[in-house]
């Protein structure tokens, strides 16, 4: 998004995991996920996007090259699921999205032999090891940094109203965790994650970086995880709590809710108006209610002071951006979450996997296969 003529640009991460169809683990061979990584970069070509290799041996994280629409980096982001997909299939391996493998074993499992890994490895310790979860990414383009920072302060309410739309990760080594994403109590072991500090303009945020800087704690922004910031290299501001969609279109449509939630509120602050803003204490209960339960148990509408159907805070939602949504051409997109409510996110689906196949007398461990099939399948099926 640029402030001059407010048009948007926008871009995705997501990180896949790499699995043994036959044995349904992770794949451990460090030469499978570099050999996807240059297949990925070779059959994609110029303007598409990125693979790179991401902490765990079997994972591998792409990213979009700058979209001007939401539809743009749809297009974009199938490409390189397809290309993702198809170099894992020639090694004899298949991609899942989904946040946490259903049945992995941490302590079982390598990280990736690259400098950056290692460091983290090293500084982490046990953090670092059972970092076997994968996330979902998105950046809108901002190039005014206080406008940036301004934003930032607000859209946090949001938050816990996106990751509840994207839940992918409620099985844990093996177990089923109870939470529909459990892949933030997992990220939530490292420092600096969680809800962003308030700061009153881009020189306060900068100072108190170059602070941590100066002493040592960490070598630049890029060490700070917060659930959204501001990226440290480009002029954007990234979203980070959401879990990795199973589905591509679940995803999109986040994508769409997201950059539309920010073009309301820069309309707002134009006409001198702007969303409360309310403490991490409070968004920090509607964050833990979407962990806990996603979109089943409703989150608190903090102006009512009551908490609310998720599907009405959606609707809401969805009128309070109608003309960004007009405006950004992604009605169709955003709509979509709709759907995610009346088919259930990934980890609704993965339970209901689960129970139909221990209903039908399979084990823990085959009903367990069971969902690893299923997010093989569903992974590319709106590719």
């Amino acid at each position: 998004m640029r402030t001059d003529d407010n048009s948007f640009t926008v871009g995705i991460e997501e990180e896949y995991l790499l699995v043994d169809p036959e044995t349904r683990q992770l794949a451990e061979d460090g030469d499978v996920s570099q050999g996807v990584i240059d297949a990925v970069i070779d059959a994609v070509g110029e303007g598409v996007g990125f693979a790179t290799p991401e902490f765990l041996k079997a994972q591998v994280e792409v990213g979009t090259d700058v979209a001007g629409s939401i539809k743009d980096v749809r297009k974009k982001l199938a490409a390189l699921r397809r290309a993702v997909s198809t170099a894992a299939n020639e090694k004899g391996f298949a991609m899942i999205a989904a946040s946490t493998h259903p049945m992995a074993n941490w302590r079982d499992l390598h990280h990736t032999d690259k400098e950056r890994y290692n460091v983290l490895a090293n500084d982490l310790q046990t953090v670092a090891k059972r970092m076997v979860i994968c996330g979902m990414h998105v950046h809108v383009g901002i190039d005014d940094d206080d406008l940036r920072l301004d934003l930032l302060g607000q859209i946090s309410y949001f938050l816990p109203h996106l990751l509840a739309l994207t839940t992918s990760s409620p099985f844990w080594g093996g177990q089923d965790s109870g939470l529909q994403c459990y892949r933030l109590s997992i990220f939530d072991e490292l420092p600096r994650t969680g809800l962003p500090e308030h700061f009153d303009s881009w020189s306060d945020y900068t100072r108190h970086v170059q602070t941590m800087v100066n002493i040592g704690l960490l070598e630049d922004a890029s060490k700070i995880w917060w659930d959204i910031r501001p990226h440290w290299r480009f002029p954007t501001l990234e979203m980070r709590v959401a879990d990795i969609c199973t589905y591509m279109d679940d995803g999109i449509s986040v994508a769409a809710i997201y950059a539309s939630l920010l073009s309301m509120l820069l309309r707002l602050r134009r006409t001198n108006q702007r969303w409360r803003t309310y403490s991490n204490m409070l968004i920090n209960e509607n964050r833990w209610r979407a962990q806990r339960h996603g979109y089943d148990k409703g989150l608190v509408d903090f102006g009512a002071g009551k908490v609310v159907d998720y599907g009405t805070l959606l609707e809401e939602i969805l009128e309070l951006t109608k003309e960004d949504q007009e405006r950004l051409d992604c009605v169709a997109e955003a709509a979509h979450a709709r759907t995610i409510l009346s088919r259930g996110t990934s980890s609704h689906n993965q339970r209901r996997i689960y129970s139909e196949a221990k209903a039908e007398g399979a084990t823990d461990k085959e009903a367990l296969e069971k969902v690893v099939d299923w997010l093989i399948e569903e992974t590319v099926r709106d590719i």
